[in-house]
């Protein structure tokens, strides 16, 4: 769960709330329903639904989220998994009571063993993971093209050389500013690679 959970708390302190849930949800999916694990990524969706909606001026839904994601988070530890759960039952009760008002000094920051965790806090693994959840969130993105990046990163990994398309699966998850600059050059390199690899596919066969 730790790649899930870390690529997840760095998405939702880049302020990307509505793309957060997505690096939790398959992972929370495949958890015994109503285990501790589940209830804790189950509440941290629902937390993150709170905020997006506290964000576009939806109360009704942001306070009916804030209510459901205590009832999860209720029971677990106030630092479960090394999340302040702490902070954001506080955060989810000021949100439930005045929506309005909740987010005037931005939504609670979400901290991992003490830490605020963002992008550049990622290793590679917790990086795919974000990597896919912002390509699948995000507008323009055609999936294939980074899961082909990550898949063509993971042999640069396994080789030993973690160059080109290692460097561009960090660079399109953290280079905020320029992601759609970044994913175009992806893109290309992925292209031409492709190109290769059909020129000599069934040679030999």
């Amino acid at each position: 769960m730790d790649d899930s959970l870390r690529a997840g708390l760095a998405i939702y302190n880049a302020g990307a709330f509505r793309a957060a849930h997505g690096a939790w949800e398959s992972r929370w999916l495949d958890l015994p329903d109503g285990s501790a694990d589940e209830r804790f990524l189950h509440g941290l969706i629902q937390f993150t639904a709170a905020v997006h909606h506290a964000r576009e001026e939806n109360y009704s839904g942001a306070t009916g989220l804030a209510e459901s994601a205590q009832a999860y988070l209720d029971g677990l530890a106030d630092d479960y998994r090394g999340v302040n759960l702490g902070d954001v039952r506080q955060f989810l009760s000021t949100l439930e009571a005045d929506p309005a008002t909740a987010l005037r000094d931005g939504p609670v920051a979400l901290r991992h063993d003490g830490r605020v965790l963002i992008y550049d806090d990622l290793d590679f693994d917790a990086i795919v993971v974000a990597a896919e959840t912002l390509a699948e969130e995000g507008a323009g993105f055609d999936e294939s093209v980074v899961e082909d990046a990550i898949a063509y990163a993971r042999e640069e990994v396994a080789d030993g050389t973690q160059t080109q398309y290692t460097a561009q699966v960090f660079d399109f998850v953290q280079n905020e500013a320029q992601r759609g600059l970044v994913y175009q050059r992806m893109a290309e390199h992925v292209r031409r690679k492709r190109r290769r690899e059909d020129d000599v596919t069934g040679l030999f066969d």
